[in-house]
């Protein structure tokens, strides 16, 4: 095969990679104030700050500033790499080629597609199970035999009929959600945000209004600033941030997939500012729902080692049937929302990236669903009892690493430039096609980044860093890749 027979190969054949129209680049400060919320609005957002504040014994103060670090690192990464998307208009896998080459782009872009496929597939498994309690709930309502038929309590893989049933409505219910366009997915994202927000302070005013009181009190108590400025809590301060920037890590890498439709570079940083914005916001809300209802529930002040963190705990505690179908729709829509931007929209990229020739929109959203189905469907009886967990934690340890080869590339060999046409129809001799389309300095930094990011979740004796091993690999893959582009300014 000749050489332009090869490049032939990576010729564009859908428009979905390509450069966003300059007249369609038209987020603005609110649509990224809305990405934001939803990134943190999650039902695992809600139950990891909750979680923070009870391990920590509810020190408010040193979970609360743990947490701004971690925002505020997450701020100043999330704006150097989405500047790249921001100003060429290019998703995330169209980036890695600049630095990578079309191979190396293609097939590590699919680590994020990979990571991204399987979550999904965990999220849905756990939408769907709410979605099952809410026809659990109306079925009752009608017949309150009818859960105990036999046909409903025959179990398959770990699921009854009705789970089966809540599983694929929930994936249809997604399917048709998440295949409209760009234009949808920005409106969608913009309704569930506020919806949310709406529904936290709804449900905050229905707590706070039954013991006010009771709750001011105990919020005195977890922000006791005499046990907060100590050397005790050095380290505790360290965790929190570690692990609030493990959480945020994920979203950080395929930024651009986003950030390529900001208006402008001004809208898309101060759009990114509200990341603080917004964790400010909702920890207030999980620090007072969690202290709140524990006090309703119990007619006790806050008791730590018995306090709910999870929303779907604390609402099944309740016994009232319209406050919880009304509490479980917001999260619904919460979990919803976070699987289209944290999981189905960089799958989708990636597996259009890795066959551009011949993949499509909703050929890649039908990969995604029937991949995400089998995870799903097989959670409760192979997945969450596999090693296959540990496999995927190990891969976002190569996305540390790609960040860091990315910036060094675009900033430093680059320097900014980049040629749009050769990177969908690369010619013989091309800046991207390096060695049979694989830039093996790139390659090599990625490696070494990954050993030493990995290393924090191998090594017993580095656990205590394996939170910010996103952030060693990729610190340790810019400088390898810079010292090895040092002489050629085109890698």
């Amino acid at each position: 095969m000749n050489q332009n027979q090869e490049t032939e190969k990576f010729q564009l054949r859908n428009w979905e990679l390509v450069s966003v129209n300059p007249n369609n680049r038209n987020w603005v400060w609110s649509d990224y104030f809305n990405y934001w919320a939803i990134s943190i609005q999650s039902v695992i957002g809600f139950s990891l700050i909750a979680s923070l504040y009870l391990i920590y014994d509810l020190n408010s103060i040193i979970v609360f500033s743990g947490c701004l670090i971690a925002t505020l690192m997450i701020f100043i990464l999330i704006n150097i790499i989405g500047k790249i998307s921001q100003s060429s208009g290019l998703p995330f896998p169209v980036i890695l080629r600049l630095s990578m080459g079309f191979n190396g782009a293609r097939y590590i872009g699919m680590l994020r597609g990979l990571v991204g496929i399987f979550m999904f597939g965990v999220q849905t498994f756990f939408i769907s199970k709410s979605i099952g309690y809410v026809i659990r709930i109306f079925l009752y309502e009608i017949d309150n035999q009818i859960l105990s038929n036999e046909y409903l309590l025959m179990f398959f893989f770990g699921l009854n009929p009705l789970d089966w049933f809540s599983l694929f409505v929930t994936l249809l219910l997604q399917l048709y959600l998440f295949t409209k366009g760009q234009e949808t997915n920005r409106t969608f994202i913009k309704f569930s945000a506020l919806f949310v927000y709406f529904g936290l302070f709804i449900f905050f005013i229905m707590i706070i209004s039954e013991n006010f009181n009771e709750i001011i009190n105990s919020l005195k108590l977890s922000t006791n600033i005499n046990n907060t400025v100590s050397k005790e809590n050095i380290l505790p301060l360290f965790y929190v941030t570690g692990t609030m920037f493990t959480y945020f890590s994920i979203l950080v890498v395929n930024y651009g997939d986003f950030s390529r439709y900001a208006k402008n570079i001004k809208e898309m940083q101060l759009g990114n500012f509200s990341l603080i914005f917004n964790l400010i916001i909702f920890s207030f809300f999980a620090l007072l729902l969690t202290i709140g209802s524990d006090i309703i529930l119990t007619k006790n002040l806050i008791s730590p080692e018995r306090l709910l963190t999870n929303p779907n705990d604390i609402i099944a505690k309740f016994d009232n049937s319209v406050l919880t179908i009304f509490s479980l729709v917001f999260i619904i829509v919460s979990m919803f929302s976070t699987n289209l931007i944290a999981n189905y929209i960089p799958s989708q990229n990636a597996l259009i990236n890795f066959l551009p020739n011949s993949m499509t929109l909703n050929k890649a959203s039908y990969a995604i669903c029937i991949l995400g189905l089998f995870v799903a469907g097989f959670w409760l009886s192979i997945f969450s009892q596999s090693n296959i967990i540990i496999f995927f934690d190990n891969l976002t340890a190569f996305f540390g690493p790609v960040f860091g080869i990315v910036i060094a590339d675009y900033y430093y060999v680059k320097k900014q430039k980049i040629n749009h046409k050769e990177l969908f129809y690369p010619k013989e001799n091309s800046d991207y096609i390096y060695s049979s389309g694989w830039n093996f300095k790139a390659i090599y930094s990625l490696i070494i980044g990954f050993v030493f990011s990995a290393s924090t979740m191998w090594n017993v004796n580095l656990t205590s860093l394996e939170s910010f091993g996103w952030i060693i690999g990729a610190f340790v893959s810019y400088i390898v890749y810079y010292l090895l582009s040092k002489n050629n300014k085109n890698a």
